[in-house]
């Protein structure tokens, strides 16, 4: 992951709602959730939730699919892997096995 890549995905997740909803996507698994159900678990407004989602998904971290009427939003596990890793990748000079 490039520095500028990582940089947009820490700031999309600086915010305390954006966060939320990361944490509970990420318990919610890969099916994902539907976004009025999102504002409810979390008391968002819906046009707050929207956005709040649209910033996620520019930085990548989190995705959606249209399920009839609904907009299901499920986590990027593979771009948050991506963070992790680059944030750790010096981590304690190697002394770490990972």
């Amino acid at each position: 992951m490039e520095t500028d890549t990582a940089v947009q995905v820490l700031q999309a997740l600086a915010q305390e709602t954006r966060l939320d909803i990361l944490r509970l996507l990420v318990r919610v698994g890969p099916s994902g959730m539907p976004a009025g159900e999102i504002a409810k678990n979390l008391e968002v407004a819906a046009p707050t939730l929207s956005f709040h989602l649209k910033a996620m998904q520019q930085a990548g971290i989190v995705s959606s699919r249209r399920d009839g009427r609904s907009l299901v939003y499920k986590a990027d596990f593979g771009r948050l892997g991506e963070i992790v890793s680059f944030l750790t990748e010096s981590c304690c000079a190697g002394a770490i096995s990972r």
